[in-house]
């Protein structure tokens, strides 16, 4: 009886134990440091929202790895800068006990240049892309072949009878041969990048001497939009922070090649509720190329400049980046054009800020505060995509999206995975900070 009596007052007190640990300020913190941290080598890193502790700590140096806490009162901050490349365990020390293992990704030290010239973007796309269909009149009816043969919109034509396609001109002179010869022609196209054969014959609409397909087709494409950066070593650059989608089939545009081109804003479209509005600019001079264009992403335009001597007249030697998790909601600038190819620095609040683990188009939230800006544009614009965003002495992104019916707000995108895709900085594996 005294024994069952024992058993049940340990039970009850383990339970007690249980739910104490489990709502314990030191508990909670200790759940809260992370597994892992990634820093750049040779900068000084803030972790301190992933490492709260409430109470005084150590950290026991590993190889080149360095600390500080970065408050002597409380100790809620701490800083880390690594001087070697790699990943590296540091241990967290509570009273000489070891109480949890952090594993430190040190990433090569990646300084870029930011942009904020206004560009023009010419692409050209891998094959010519099917944007339509038409219905030629004939003799017994109307018809469309290339609806007929399963040929959809979106579809992407990239050889005709075995010949490698890439311009319209080369689609008529094979339609034209094969229509007077009345011979059907294999088609092969690409969809969601699998590659199918379709089978089809030409036809002649009555009154004209021409064969036709049936389709509306397209080989190219332009715009206009903002530098993000460029990398003086390798002469890589990031624009836009968001894919380049076809008008018609709002599909992303596979890219067989493509330039940059300096352009000049002439007018401003300002933007209201339900209106975005846009950049009115031209093309300064069409053999202007800055650039190849060599990837088309969900995170911009990326490819090699002819020469890395671009100027901003603000930030115009190579700067930090800001991994997700050490962007702040709070004041920020961004780099862009509204008048000429003048580029200005301009106000804006970083609302709020998504620490992301893995990819994503839409990191942050940001909101232009700048009066001349909001004078001038009315907040965001068509055009300003790939403007970069600076804070703290540091790149952190590109703005992307505007809000359609609050054209002060939009998105933006980290600038980390802007520089994955340019290939200026490795793939941020083991990258678990938040």
């Amino acid at each position: 009886m005294r024994g069952e009596f024992f058993r049940k007052a340990i039970g009850v007190l383990v339970i007690i134990g249980l739910l104490s640990l489990g709502t314990s300020t030191y508990f909670k913190d200790w759940l809260a440091i992370p597994l892992g941290v990634t820093v750049f080598e040779g900068i000084e890193t803030n972790v301190s929202e992933t490492t709260k502790l409430n109470m005084e700590r150590f950290l026991e140096k590993s190889n080149e790895l360095t600390y500080k806490s970065t408050s002597e009162q409380d100790h809620e901050s701490l800083a880390i800068t690594a001087q070697e490349v790699g990943e590296q365990a540091m241990t967290m020390v509570v009273g000489g006990v070891p109480i949890k293992e952090v594993k430190v990704n040190v990433l090569p030290k990646v300084e870029v240049i930011p942009g904020g010239q206004s560009i023009g973007v010419k692409l050209n796309t891998e094959g010519v892309l099917v944007v339509g269909h038409h219905l030629i009149s004939t003799s017994i009816g109307e018809e469309s072949p290339g609806e007929d043969a399963g040929i959809k919109v979106g579809d992407m034509i990239v050889k005709i009878n075995d010949e490698p396609i890439q311009h319209i001109t080369e689609v008529a002179n094979i339609v034209q041969k094969a229509g007077e010869g009345n011979k059907p022609l294999e088609i092969k196209i690409k969809r969601n990048n699998q590659l199918y054969d379709k089978t089809l014959t030409p036809i002649k609409a009555q009154n004209e001497h021409s064969y036709r397909l049936g389709l509306y087709i397209r080989d190219s494409a332009a715009g206009i939009g903002t530098l993000t950066f460029h990398d003086p070593v390798t002469k890589k650059y990031g624009a836009l922070g968001h894919v380049i989608s076809d008008v018609d089939t709002k599909k992303p545009i596979i890219v067989h090649d493509g330039q940059i081109i300096r352009s000049s804003v002439n007018s401003i479209e300002k933007g209201s509720n339900g209106d975005p509005g846009e950049k009115l600019a031209s093309f300064k001079n069409v053999r202007d190329i800055l650039g190849s264009i060599e990837k088309n992403s969900p995170y911009g335009i990326f490819g090699t400049l002819k020469n890395s001597d671009l100027r901003n007249n603000h930030y115009d030697e190579a700067m930090p980046i800001a991994m997700p998790f050490e962007v702040k909601d709070g004041p920020a600038k961004i780099l862009t054009v509204v008048n000429g190819e003048e580029i200005e620095e301009f106000d804006i609040e970083v609302v709020s800020s998504i620490p992301q683990k893995e990819a994503a188009t839409k990191g942050m939230v940001i909101r232009v505060t700048d009066p001349k800006l909001l004078n001038a544009t009315g907040g965001i614009v068509q055009g300003m995509s790939g403007s970069p965003i600076i804070q703290n002495g540091k790149i952190i992104g590109a703005v992307t999206h505007v809000f359609v019916n609050d054209p002060k707000s939009g998105y933006g995108c980290h600038i980390s995975w802007m520089l994955e895709e340019a290939g200026v900085m490795e793939k941020l594996t083991g990258a678990k900070a938040s």
